[in-house]
């Protein structure tokens, strides 16, 4: 069995971000439109809202990853499993350091540590 590295277990939280955003929104059970569906006309759907992309639906493979990347973070502290979140929705350093409150290479340091700590339990330490 190969040992986990941090770009290993960074990549693998980064693609947990990406399959939970390709996952179908989430709506209330229960609820339905009795109203037929309209069938618009070409002029009339011009001042229509945009359409909104939906990427295709994650592989179950890639679903069984995401779950055992967020069993990682039960290793972590609260503002660590955020800072690893954040990180892995490829938010700026900036957006994080304002949220956590330091500077960006302190902000780096705890994403380290926290990398550092899943590696740690990965590997058996």
């Amino acid at each position: 069995m190969a040992e986990w590295t941090m770009d290993d277990v960074a990549a693998r939280f980064s693609e947990a971000a990406e399959t939970g955003r390709r996952l179908p929104p989430v709506r209330v059970q229960g609820y339905f439109n009795v109203w037929p569906a309209f069938a618009r006309k070409e002029w009339e759907t011009f001042s229509a809202e945009d359409y909104e992309y939906r990427p295709l639906p994650p592989s179950p493979e890639s679903i069984d990853r995401m779950m055992e990347a967020m069993r990682w973070v039960q290793w972590l502290e609260e503002e660590q499993r955020h800072l690893i979140w954040m990180r892995a929705k490829q938010r700026e350093w900036k957006d994080i350091c304002r949220r956590i409150g330091c500077d960006r290479t302190t902000a780096w340091r705890r994403w380290q540590r926290a990398l550092g700590v899943v590696v740690d339990q990965l590997n058996g330490g």
